[in-house]
């Protein structure tokens, strides 16, 4: 059966060392990843099949991870990952969304196998796919299992990317500029935000002339007219008015790594005072990008982009940062560092992040970002659009 590895296996044997040696420092004996973007950078796994349960096992005394996942789902293990047959487990059909059968069973004696009876476990407390009730079912299953909370165990070690992580993420950007330029061309008074949405779906998933996209795992948040003041907000199939400013954040994902793109398009001339904020957006964004370097913190450079705002009189008091690299829905950011006020992470090369100085103000928003990648001297952006306003 053809592999469909996007790394070599070296490297996936690298990243499986580091995780041992901090589950060492942390007394943890086997460690179960129950997060996609987790799955993926461990084994390669990589299908639509998280919906069911699945895990990833890693035992100090293993060689290899364990998966264990959907039957049905086997072959895309056997066709994604590097691990050996005997590392690749199912539970049969009908545990699926089953009532009464628990797949976390199957799980258990799987753990079991590998000496986890009485075994101090690592979990995944926060993730978005451990649910309640299989903690409730894994601690029935394993009373004896001391369980505690390894969250972001794995996020952490992500988050320095690797040479030829950072070689796809680089195409990521390429296609989050493609679908970034598919709007600007595209869009005028008149045309439907549906249609607007429809566009940046397509072009994200056709990708570029030299390479494809996969589907997102965050929608493009288009904010327009009145709707742009709200970060976070949804398109409607009404059409774009004349003089609207419409806030577009998008993504390009490639080989599930996702790299982000947020531009203010305003159709029509805009005010003087949307202008003059659009210009200090831009310093901002600017200011901070110089800050960045190898032994600073992300509170520094954050620093440098409040001093910058300030001088203007504006202050933006939340984050203006997140780090991204593999993901899954429902999200492409990690959830270990940011580029806020009092994180003390300190930036090393190969660390990826989205800068999303995003001013939202009680009358107008606007969004100029700019993703990443910390290199030995500064940072090298991902994405190539112009950092400024866009006026039609």
């Amino acid at each position: 059966m053809i592999k469909e590895l996007q790394f070599q296996v070296a490297e996936f044997r690298a990243r499986l060392s580091a995780v041992k040696r901090e589950m060492v420092r942390r007394g943890i004996d086997i460690l179960l990843l129950s997060e996609p973007s987790n799955q993926n950078y461990l084994t390669g796994y990589n299908a639509d099949s998280y919906y069911t349960p699945q895990m990833v096992i890693v035992a100090i005394d293993h060689e290899e991870p364990i998966w264990v996942g959907r039957l049905m789902d086997r072959v895309s293990a056997v066709m994604t990952t590097y691990l050996a047959d005997e590392n690749i487990r199912a539970y049969p059909e009908s545990h699926v969304h089953s009532p009464t059968l628990s797949a976390y069973d199957i799980m258990a004696d799987v753990i079991k196998e590998v000496g986890g009876e009485k075994a101090r476990i690592g979990i995944e407390m926060g993730g978005y796919y451990y649910s309640a009730r299989a903690h409730a079912d894994l601690v029935r299953a394993l009373p004896l299992a001391e369980f505690v909370d390894a969250d972001l165990l794995v996020g952490w070690i992500r988050l320095i990317k690797s040479p030829a992580e950072l070689v796809i993420m680089r195409q990521a950007g390429q296609i989050a500029d493609a679908a970034m330029q598919r709007v600007i061309d595209m869009v005028e008074v008149g045309v439907r935000e549906c249609d607007i949405a429809a566009a940046v779906y397509q072009q994200q998933i056709s990708g570029t002339a030299g390479f494809g996209g996969d589907y997102p795992c965050y929608p493009p948040v288009l904010c327009i007219g009145e709707r742009s003041v709200a970060p976070h907000a949804v398109w409607t199939d009404g059409p774009v008015e004349n003089s609207a400013v419409i806030n577009l954040e998008l993504s390009g994902c490639r080989h599930r790594y996702t790299v982000f793109l947020a531009r203010t398009i305003v159709l029509g001339a805009p005010s003087t005072a949307f202008l003059e904020l659009s210009r200090i957006a831009v310093e901002g964004l600017n200011v901070c990008l110089e800050s960045v370097r190898p032994g600073r913190t992300c509170s520094e450079v954050f620093s440098a982009f409040h001093e910058a705002l300030a001088r203007h009189g504006v202050e933006k008091a939340g984050r203006i940062g997140y780090p991204t690299g593999i993901g899954f829905p429902p999200s492409g950011g990690e959830r270990t560092a940011s580029i806020r006020k009092d994180d003390r992470t300190v930036l090393q090369p190969g660390m990826v992040f989205h800068l999303m100085p995003g001013l939202w103000l009680d009358d107008a928003g606007i969004t100029i970002t700019q993703s990443f990648a910390v290199t030995e001297d500064g940072c090298e952006p991902l994405t190539m659009a112009p950092r400024k306003l866009i006026v039609k």
